[in-house]
C-alpha cells in the first residue's frame, strides 16, 4: 500500500509518501480500502510530537478516521461483505490506502454521501455524541454554547444540537466563520475578536458549553452556565491550568467533564458505535450534511495540513485517494 507517514516530528515538510506493507486482517477485523481520509487537529498535534499513538497502534501514519470500500474479511466477521462501502474511526494508520479496522467500530456509508463526505463523519460526530449528548446531556430544552463554530467540531454540533431541538449558541473569529456558523442554524453567533462573548451572552440561558480552549475563557464559561449546566472539555489548546471558585460550582449544581476518545477501548467504541448508528445515522443526508471545505490528494497532505494550521477553512479538510 501507499501511506502518509511521519519521518520525524515539526512542520508539515516531514509528511512523506512511501510505500507500507499492507496490515494484516485480524479475525475480527475488515481491511479497507480507503477513499477518502478526514484531517483533524489531533493529526497536527501527533506530527509535531504532541499527541502520540495509543499501544498498539500504528505510530508514524496518522489519520483517525477513513471511508473506503471492504476488500477483505478476517475469520470471525459476520457484519460486513466484501465490496460494502463503510467509513470508520480508527486508532491511527488513516493517511493510507489500506487500513485494518474491526468490524464493530465500522458503519455503513449512508445512502447519498459521497466518500469524502462519510470520511469526516466519524471523529467529529463520535467526539460529539459522547460528549455533548451522552456527558452534556443536551436536551431539546437546552442551550448550549460552541467555542469555535465554523470547525469541525463545530458544525457538526450546530447541525445535531439544532437536529435535537436545542437553541445553539457559537463563537468564532470572524464575520465569514460567523455567517457559516448562522446558515449552519445557530441561532447566535459572536466573534470574539471584536466582543466579549460572556458580555454578549451573559444574559442568555445556556446550559451546555462545548469548550476545546480552556485558559481565559475558563471562568467565563462557569460564570455563563446556568444553574445545574454542564462545561465540557474536549481540548485545553489555551492552557490545562485555570482557577476554579468550587463555590460557584457548588452554588450553581454545575457539572465539569469531559474526555479523549482516541485511547478508549474497543469495547467501548463499538458501544458508541452502535447508540451513534441508532441516534445519528437517520440524520445523515437530512438534518446533518458533512461539510467538506476542500479535497486534497493523499499524497499532499502536507498541503492539508498547512491549510489546517492557518485556519482559513470552515468545516474539514479530506484526504482522497
Amino acid at each position: 500500500m501507499h501511506a502518509i507517514v511521519i519521518t520525524k516530528f515539526g512542520g508539515p515538510e516531514v509528511l512523506e509518501f512511501v510505500r507500507r506493507v499492507t496490515p494484516p486482517v485480524r479475525d475480527d477485523e475488515v481491511l479497507v480500502a480507503v477513499k477518502a481520509a478526514g484531517v483533524n487537529r489531533p493529526d497536527v498535534f501527533q506530527r509535531k510530537g504532541n499527541y502520540p499513538a495509543p499501544p498498539g497502534v500504528v505510530a508514524d501514519i496518522p489519520g483517525l478516521e477513513v471511508a473506503g470500500m471492504v476488500v477483505a474479511l478476517g475469520k470471525r466477521v459476520t457484519r460486513w461483505s466484501v465490496g460494502d462501502r463503510v467509513c470508520a474511526l480508527v486508532g491511527g494508520g488513516g493517511y493510507a490506502t489500506h487500513v485494518a479496522v474491526h468490524q464493530d467500530i465500522c458503519l455503513p456509508v449512508p445512502v447519498g454521501l459521497s466518500y469524502a463526505q462519510a470520511a469526516i463523519l466519524p471523529e467529529n460526530i463520535y467526539t460529539v455524541w459522547d460528549n455533548v449528548f451522552r456527558r452534556g446531556r443536551l436536551s431539546a430544552a437546552d442551550g448550549i454554547l460552541v467555542h469555535g463554530g465554523s470547525g469541525g467540531i463545530g458544525s457538526t454540533t450546530i447541525q445535531l444540537a439544532k437536529a435535537f431541538g436545542a437553541r445553539v449558541f457559537t463563537t468564532s473569529s470572524t464575520p465569514e466563520k460567523c455567517k457559516y456558523c448562522t446558515e449552519l442554524g445557530a441561532d447566535r453567533t459572536v466573534n470574539y475578536k471584536e466582543s466579549d462573548f460572556y458580555a454578549v451572552l451573559q444574559h442568555e440561558r445556556i446550559d451546555v458549553i462545548l469548550d476545546s480552549l480552556a485558559g481565559d475563557y475558563f471562568e467565563k464559561n462557569i460564570d455563563l452556565l446556568a444553574p445545574d449546566g454542564r462545561l465540557v472539555y474536549i481540548n485545553a489548546t489555551q492552557g490545562a491550568k485555570v482557577p476554579l471558585n468550587i463555590f460557584k460550582v457548588m452554588q450553581k449544581r454545575l457539572l465539569i467533564t469531559g474526555s479523549t476518545l482516541r485511547a478508549r477501548d474497543t469495547g467501548f467504541k463499538a458501544e458508541l458505535t452502535e447508540s451513534i448508528f441508532t441516534h445519528i445515522w437517520p440524520f445523515l443526508g437530512q438534518k446533518f450534511r458533512p461539510q467538506v471545505f476542500k479535497e486534497i490528494p493523499l499524497e499532499d497532505a502536507a498541503e492539508a495540513h498547512r491549510l489546517m494550521e492557518s485556519g482559513n477553512f470552515f468545516g474539514k479538510i479530506v484526504l482522497v485517494v
